[in-house]
Parts: C-alpha cells; structure tokens; sequence
C-alpha cells in the first residue's frame, strides 16, 4: 500500500472508531435511529471487509457497548474468512472486551449468536472461557436465567453443578436448594420476606406477584439495590415516600454524577450546591487520577445550546467534562456557549455560538483549547470555522495552542461526527471519563500521521488491555 493508500485507511479507520465511541443506533437530536443503525451497519461492514485486523483491533479502545457487541458479534460470524493467525489475536481480544462488558449485554450477544446459527468450535469456546470466569454462577442463574439456559444450550456445556442444572431446566424436580439464594429464589414464590433478600431486578417481579405496595416494596428492597438502581430509582422512590432509597453520590462514575445533578430541578441543585459540587469533584478527580493538574493551561469551550439537550434516548450534556478537564488542568477557564459562568445551573438553551466563544477562549492564551459540542455552529454560521482556520494557518501555525474538538454526536449522513474545521482534529465523545483518552487519539485525527502509527498504538493499547485481563485473572 502506497502513502496516500495508507493515509486514507488510516482516515477510514478512523471515521469508523467516532462512530463506534459515539453511535448506539438511537435517535439523536438532528437524526432518527433508522438512519443511525443504516449508517452504522455500512460502517461496519466496509471496515470489517478492507482492514479487519484494524476492525478487531478497536476493541482495545473506549468504544461504546453497543459497537463493541456488534465488532464482537461480526467477527464470530465471519470467522471462516479470519486466517488461524488472526483467529487466535481475535480470540484474546474477544476474551478481554468480554470481561469488561456488563453481563445482560454479552448474554444479549450470546443470544444474537443462536439466532444467527453460529455455533463454531472458536465462538463455542469463547462462551465457556466466560461462563467458567463468572464470580457466582448461581447469581447469574437468578438474574440471568433465561439468557443463561440458552447460552448453555447453544455452547453444548453443563452447567457448574447438579443443583444449578436443575434450576435452570428442572425447577419442579427440587422441593429444597442447598444454594443459599436459589433456596430464596425458591421461598419468594410463596414468602414475601424472602423476595428482599433477591437481586433488585428478580425482586420487582415476585412483588408484583405478590401485590405488595411500591412504597413498601422499594423501602425495604433499597439494602439489595446497585449504586446505578438506586441513583436512578431515587426521585421515583421519594415520590412513593420511600426515603431510605438514597443514592451515595460519592462514589457514584462521573458521567453518570453529571447526568444526575442535571435531572435535578434548578431548586434542588441551589440547595444542595455543596453536596453536588463536592461529589462532582471528587468523580473527576478519580478519573484524573495521577494526570490530575498536568495539563497545564486548559480552556474548554462547552455547548450548553438548545441542541446540546440531546434526544430522550441519548441526553448529551457537557458539565461532566467541565470538572474533569478542571481536575486535569493546572490553570482552568471554562466558557459554556450561552454566557453562563455557574456550570452547576447549566440547561440546554439557545443557538450555538462557537465561533464567538472560541475567539475568548484564545484570548485567555491557552496551551489546550478543548472544544466540547455537536458541531452545529449557527450563530452565525460558520465562524467557528474560520476562527480555526485563521488561527491555525496565520497566527498559530507553530501549533503552541493544541486544539481538539470532542463531540458526543454521530453524523449519521456524513458518516462521522460533524466537524469543525479540517484544521482541527474532532473525536467522538460518549463518557467523559474517556476524555483523556480521547485527547490522545485526537492526534491520528489531524492528518499528520499514517497507517503505521495509527496500528501502533492500536496494537499498544491491545496489548495493555491483554496485559491487565491477565493480571486480573491471576488474582
């Protein structure tokens, strides 16, 4: 492959690694999800068919859930076109991702596998590496049970004990379970006090049989609820007057956090300002970690614009990345689109003036200028794009201001996420917490560098992903 050939499948990989970090084949503000799935399905399909390698390579980057099933899922169906080399590397990868995954979303691909009749040696192997690996089988048999039956009918294996294979298939043929949370499981069908001591999502459906109360119900269900349940059930919760469904927002992910407080009414967010902002802080510096502070002078564009609200499947607001690019600068000047100068009150209002935003940002002299939006610069139109050009080719071109635009939305129609100027690398965005990430990728974005770099770093960041999965398994 010439020059130009490897600059342009650099570039093709890179198109599809935004769409993978960005796309979850729902509707977005500008687009529906049937455009999202076709665009996102061609994208798939073209990688996979010219640089698959590459394709099975993105695993080890902060792809989203979505894609990183689909990657998974496409490369188990077409194994037979895979040379025993890129089995084998593909096999690992594959390993690693899973592990990583939530278990709904691999039993969810386990399933697609069934009913697309894959069903290979590799794929079936691949099945039971990951069930013998999971921490409490008879948890998953609970939680996950008809995901698990069929997962273990497809793979051909047994279950881990005599007892697990006759709850999963047999559930009559036991008067009494050994187990002590399928004994419960057991008890819950007749027992109203046994249901609290079952997983969240088992016990909601026995308390429906059971015609119990749902301030009753969630009270006493709140000690078994995740950290995520009881985040998301908490407003819910108070409303039926169940006040002990309370979420701990100290150690609650970052983006998750953001979206929360942003749920909240601006009442709410006054009152409890401290409580907010110190758990904001707290997140973001988690996720700074030992980066924290070594960025230097950081000034951050933020979209705050009507459009930035996102749509009801997909809610895109930037305030997570205003903490972490503040826990990560050693100087931090945050401007939002709309003038707003209290990130904590922040809501999605107005047009979109990047271009005005972004001539303050430089004027603030920083080392970084991060620009954080979906791109949709009508205020006026196109300025932001020409700011960047001026001051990229005329009164920057040494480069002292590194600037990168991070944007949470796929193009569907363009293929990409929408960008602001040629002069200025864009990435796709999903979480914050994989900003710094990001930042670092942005580099392969700005056309500078070829195939050859760009399949280095994904072979470096595959091997620091195989390098940490064995380390964990080890333990």
């Amino acid at each position: 492959m010439d020059a130009y050939g490897d600059l342009v499948a650099a570039e093709d990989v890179l198109l599809f690694v935004n769409a993978a970090i960005t796309s979850t084949g729902q509707r977005e503000f500008h687009g529906d999800a049937d455009e999202q799935r076709l665009s996102l399905d061609f994208l798939h399909a073209y990688v996979l068919g010219n640089y698959r390698d590459l394709y099975a390579g993105v695993l080890a980057l902060d792809i989203n859930d979505h894609n990183a099933v689909l990657v998974i899922r496409r490369l188990l169906e077409t194994a037979g076109e895979a040379t025993a080399e890129q089995r084998r590397g593909e096999g690992r990868l594959i390993a690693c991702r899973l592990a990583t995954l939530p278990p709904h979303r691999v039993y969810g691909l386990f399933d697609a596998l069934r009913r697309a009749g894959v069903n290979n040696r590799r794929c079936r192997a691949i099945m039971r590496d990951w069930l013998s690996a999971r921490p409490d089988p008879a948890f998953d048999a609970v939680k996950y049970r008809s995901g698990l039956k069929r997962a273990l009918r497809h793979a051909h294996l047994a279950p881990a004990d005599e007892e697990l294979g006759a709850f999963l298939f047999a559930p009559a043929t036991r008067k009494r379970y050994a187990t002590p949370l399928l004994e419960t499981w057991r008890r819950a069908h007749h027992e109203q006090a046994a249901l609290y001591e079952l997983p969240y999502t088992v016990a909601e459906g026995f308390a429906a049989r059971h015609g119990i109360p749902r301030e009753v119900f969630l009270e006493r269900i709140a000690p078994r609820m995740t950290r995520l349940e009881t985040l998301r059930l908490q407003d819910s919760a108070h409303r039926h007057g169940a006040a002990r469904v309370r979420a701990d927002l100290a150690g609650m992910p970052l983006t998750r956090l953001a979206a929360y407080v942003l749920s909240l009414p601006v009442e709410d967010r006054l009152r409890r300002r401290a409580e907010l902002t110190r758990a904001l802080e707290s997140a973001a510096g988690r996720v700074a970690g030992p980066h924290r502070g070594s960025w230097g002078e950081v000034t951050a564009v933020l979209d705050d614009s009507f459009s930035a609200s996102g749509s009801a499947h997909k809610r895109r607001r930037p305030l997570a990345c205003h903490y972490l690019l503040a826990a990560l600068a050693g100087r931090y000047t945050g401007l939002w689109t709309s003038g707003r100068t209290d990130a904590l009150l922040a809501r999605p209002y107005g047009p979109t003036p990047l271009g005005r935003r972004i001539l303050d940002a430089l004027d603030t002299a920083p080392s970084r200028l991060v620009i954080v939006s979906d791109g949709w610069d009508n205020a006026p139109p196109g300025l932001a794009a020409e700011v960047l050009r001026v001051w990229r080719t005329r009164l920057d071109p040494g480069r002292r201001t590194g600037v990168v635009h991070v944007n949470p939305v796929y193009d569907a129609a363009g293929l990409d996420v929408r960008r602001l100027s040629p002069t200025v690398p864009t990435v796709g965005i999903r979480d914050a917490e994989d900003l710094p990430a990001l930042v670092e990728l942005a580099q392969f974005a700005e056309g500078r560098t070829g195939l050859a770099e760009l399949t280095a770093y994904l072979d470096a960041r595959a091997a620091r992903m195989l390098s940490d999965h064995d380390r964990e398994r080890a333990r």
